[in-house]
């Protein structure tokens, strides 16, 4: 028998993976800073300062820390 759900949660994409700074942390969470200036919450470990990849909520891995060019065309 099909399940539906599993075929239709398969058609979705995963968010899209950000770099962000931690601003603080907390025991399994931190709050970080997106390029933008935005803040989000998301699940993981990291120390303040830390620049982190960040998808769906939740730390990927370090980021390297390089500058930031943001284009705006």
């Amino acid at each position: 028998m099909r399940n539906l759900f599993a075929e239709f949660k398969a058609l979705l994409q995963p968010g899209a993976l950000t770099v962000a700074t931690v601003l603080y942390a907390d025991g399994g969470s931190v709050t970080c800073e997106l390029p933008g200036g935005g803040r989000i919450r998301a699940r993981g470990d990291a120390q303040a300062g830390n620049r982190v990849y960040v998808q769906d909520g939740v730390i990927q891995g370090p980021a390297p820390d390089l500058p930031l060019i943001i284009d705006t065309v």
